[in-house]
């Protein structure tokens, strides 16, 4: 077909005259952008918020921060600016030198504070009340979510440090540890739990007997493990629990 369709034929007029092709389809894309509304609303935009624009370009090359609390304020400001974009790349492009990586590293790091940030107030929002069967349920359900976005990060984190280091961010990792100290604080109202409705029941009544102690310890022993360790609550508690759990196994 190449050869029919594209070949040469005697007496000219049969091949294909392509010199200006490339050109004809570019000036037709550039009319149709010209009359297309959406790029109309983009022309508008940089025209609109140019100089917001610039103001930000100058504030985004020059920040910079140890202080979370100060990323997550400068990044609510620049997404004031950005959020009025129809489309904020197709703007942002026609704007000469504009520090889009560094928004973007922006963008990354004051969205992992925030996500970390909830993490802690998910924990610290658990509510440490009876039945014990159902809230080992729930707080094991956080833990297992929480450990496992956490494992991901320490995989990753100095080499997204070194990425935010560039841009003048200097992240505070040391939200995890708050995060691993807040989980053994419920792990530990967890154990004071089920040992104060041990002591103060009775008979049958006595927490489930000694299944029901020792999936408590589990969880504690858990956690211990992804937090690297026990504060001095968490300590005596575990051992009052593993008391508890001998003596119960002793009377079976």
């Amino acid at each position: 077909m190449q050869g029919k369709a594209f070949g040469k034929k005697k007496g000219g007029g049969g091949g294909v005259k392509n010199n200006n092709s490339g050109q004809g389809m570019a000036d037709a894309l550039a009319e149709i952008t010209k009359k297309s509304a959406y790029f109309q609303q983009i022309e508008e935009d940089v025209e609109k918020y140019s100089k917001s624009i610039y103001e930000l370009k100058g504030a985004i090359g020059k920040f910079k921060t140890k202080d979370m609390n100060e990323l997550l304020q400068f990044y609510k400001e620049v997404e004031s600016v950005l959020e009025n974009l129809t489309d904020e790349t197709q703007v942002l492009a026609r704007i000469e030198d504009f520090p889009t990586k560094k928004l973007e590293a922006l963008r990354t790091s004051s969205t992992l504070y925030s996500k970390l940030e909830s993490m802690i107030k998910e924990l610290k929002n658990l509510k440490i009340e009876p039945p014990l069967p159902q809230l080992l349920d729930k707080v094991s359900r956080s833990f297992t979510k929480i450990k496992g976005d956490i494992d991901a990060l320490e995989r990753t984190k100095d080499e997204e440090a070194k990425i935010f280091k560039g841009y003048n961010i200097e992240f505070d990792f040391q939200i995890i540890v708050r995060i691993k100290e807040t989980m053994v604080d419920v792990s530990s109202d967890c154990m004071e739990l089920a040992l104060k409705e041990r002591r103060e029941g009775d008979g049958q009544n006595k927490n489930g007997g000694v299944k029901l102690l020792w999936r408590v310890f589990q969880f504690a022993f858990q956690v211990y493990t992804f937090a690297g360790g026990h504060d001095e609550r968490a300590e005596k508690l575990t051992q009052e629990l593993a008391q508890e759990i001998e003596k119960e196994a002793e009377n079976q």
